[in-house]
């Protein structure tokens, strides 16, 4: 009787989603999102907005399984698309990210939602966006996430492995982005550089890396860390000795516990 009642109870644990919002209208195409919320909110929900990796060119709000988990732990998880490279040249990408937290804070009483306490978190490319999303004032992020993000564009084949990625030829990530070759387009790149934005009034942030990542070198966390931790903003910094790029070594209990316990220091502490 007991196994029986199982499904129900775990039926009652999952979490309410709305999908396909329109957030935003830019042109001619709608940017969506799907919310997730706990089955049984106690009070205004802390939301963390869910920017999806993909370098750039690829990736959905479908990706949000990373992070739904915290709507167990009393969070809303708001998981953003966002046009692409082949669909629109930066900073249209960072500005669709503005775009749906100004949605979520003009929204947020029809949601059950904390217009004040907003973070974000995304890997790779999504830890870009979530890392410049952060550092502009137009965000007023409490806490940025930022999974194995790139930063300074123009330094990653410097410090690339020897059989990483390449990224100053015209066709990488990077150089679609900006709409040409991140060599040849140093005001371009400056201007998508997170590590521009840095101020001692951004919000704290906490960032992951793998040390044997062959697509993202590390040292482009090491950038922003060194950054944040120079203006004097909040910042802690683990490198996943072993890790590539993402990967079950960063969806562990401990990964887990330790995004929880700087979302819950920077949301939900008096």
């Amino acid at each position: 009787m007991l196994l029986s009642a199982l499904p129900a109870l775990l039926l009652l644990a999952a979490p309410q989603i709305d999908r396909n919002i329109v957030y935003a209208t830019p042109g001619a195409t709608k940017q969506l999102l799907d919310l997730y919320r706990p089955a049984q909110p106690q009070g205004l929900l802390p939301v963390v907005v869910w920017i999806h990796g993909g370098a750039f060119r690829t990736g959905s709000k479908d990706q949000a399984g990373n992070a739904t988990w915290l709507t167990a732990h009393g969070y809303a998880v708001a998981s953003i698309n966002y046009r692409l490279s082949q669909e629109a040249l930066w900073p249209a990408q960072l500005q669709d990210c503005q775009a749906a937290v100004a949605w979520l804070r003009a929204h947020a009483a029809d949601y059950g939602l904390d217009p004040a306490r907003i973070a974000a978190w995304g890997p790779s490319a999504g830890g870009h966006l979530v890392s410049t999303l952060g550092l502009t004032e137009a965000a007023r992020l409490r806490a940025a996430v930022d999974f194995f993000g790139p930063t300074d564009f123009l330094q990653m084949d410097a410090h690339a492995l020897p059989t990483g990625m390449r990224h100053n030829p015209a066709d990488s990530p990077e150089s679609q982005l900006v709409g040409g070759a991140i060599q040849d387009n140093k005001d371009k790149v400056a201007r998508a550089n997170p590590i521009t934005y840095v101020t001692p009034q951004a919000p704290p942030f906490l960032i992951l890396h793998g040390d044997q990542d062959s697509l993202v070198p590390v040292h482009q966390s090491e950038l922003l860390h060194a950054a944040l931790k120079q203006a004097g903003v909040p910042v802690t910094f683990y490198k996943i000795v072993g890790a590539g790029h993402g990967g079950p070594q960063f969806d562990t209990p401990l990964v887990r516990a330790m995004v929880l316990a700087f979302l819950d220091l920077h949301l939900n502490s008096k």
